[in-house]
């Protein structure tokens, strides 16, 4: 029987719900809804326990947190009367695991990059690349990887994390023609590991932060979107080289738990890749610093 006593890990499958309920329509599952003001965004409990062929008592159980190992066939019906893709659907599977404690303890992240790495990220270039911890901090990289985020580099080295970038810097709205596209798929991500790891102490200082900090992060947090759009090319709006676009790559480290590696390229011969070129040879070339414990890594050589 599920427990009365509601953990994180057991809310966060109902703050799923609560938040692809209220952002579904009722004509996008085709009710018909009758004349007069609905008080209700989206779909009401009751809507939504019917579609799925569950009680209603049961359901407000599953969104308060309240019940904590619905079956397999119940998160099939929720995600079929959602219209869930299926990461979403994978991803209301993750938390159900996880608040009934079916899932294994993530391992704890790696801050720490190994040396083939940082030699990895030099043999790029002039093509810009990094490496990012699952919580966006940037833990390495290459002269042009740093520099792509214009202005980045002012901040101090543990203070360089892309989401935190992207929604902090000036820079950032200028740089990113369709900013508002890229903060979406950023959120999406962290919403992604929040839930799924809800205790994260790497993610829980970043998210307060940018709580705090951005409304615009409050809005997109609220959505409950984990699934962003994938872009493979990229245009950056870059004072220092102009305009460039870019295909991107990201791709998780063998290895190294939570770590991924991001690298952008462009045809040779092409303005983009002179300007990429451009960006690699001006861009301040990295020293390395005696390591400290516990802070950020430093990066590669150049």
């Amino acid at each position: 029987m599920a427990s009365e006593q509601s953990s994180s890990a057991d809310m966060e499958l109902g703050r799923f719900l609560r938040a692809r309920r209220t952002q579904t329509s009722p004509d996008q599952v085709g009710l018909t809804v009758g004349a007069g003001m609905r008080r209700t965004p989206g779909l009401r409990r009751e809507e939504l326990a019917t579609l799925s062929g569950i009680s209603i008592d049961y359901y407000v159980r599953l969104e308060r947190g309240k019940e904590t190992r619905p079956s397999p066939a119940v998160l099939d019906s929720l995600a079929r009367a959602l219209r869930l893709d299926d990461s979403e659907h994978q991803h209301m599977r993750d938390l159900a695991a996880r608040a009934a404690r079916y899932a294994p303890e993530p391992p704890p992240p790696s801050r720490s990059v190994r040396p083939d790495l940082e030699l990895l990220l030099e043999t790029m270039r002039p093509s810009p690349a990094y490496v990012v911890s699952r919580s966006m901090d940037l833990l390495a990289w290459n002269p042009g990887g740093l520099a792509l985020y214009a202005g980045l580099a002012d901040w101090p080295a543990t203070q360089r994390n892309i989401a935190r970038y992207l929604f902090l810097h000036p820079t950032a709205r200028t740089l990113f023609p369709d900013w508002d596209e890229q903060v979406r798929g950023c959120v999406a991500r962290l919403r992604a590991l929040a839930g799924t790891d809800p205790d994260a102490s790497d993610l829980a200082g970043l998210v307060g932060e940018l709580l705090l900090k951005s409304p615009d992060f409050v809005k997109l947090w609220e959505r409950y979107e984990v699934v962003g759009r994938k872009r493979i090319q990229k245009t950056f709006h870059h004072p220092e080289v102009g305009v460039l676009t870019l295909s991107g790559q990201s791709m998780q480290l063998d290895g190294t738990p939570g770590q991924r590696l991001g690298v952008y390229t462009a045809d040779p011969g092409t303005p983009d890749h002179y300007a990429m070129l451009l960006l690699d040879t001006t861009a301040p070339q990295p020293t390395r610093h005696p390591d400290t414990k516990g802070e950020q890594q430093r990066p590669a050589h150049s």
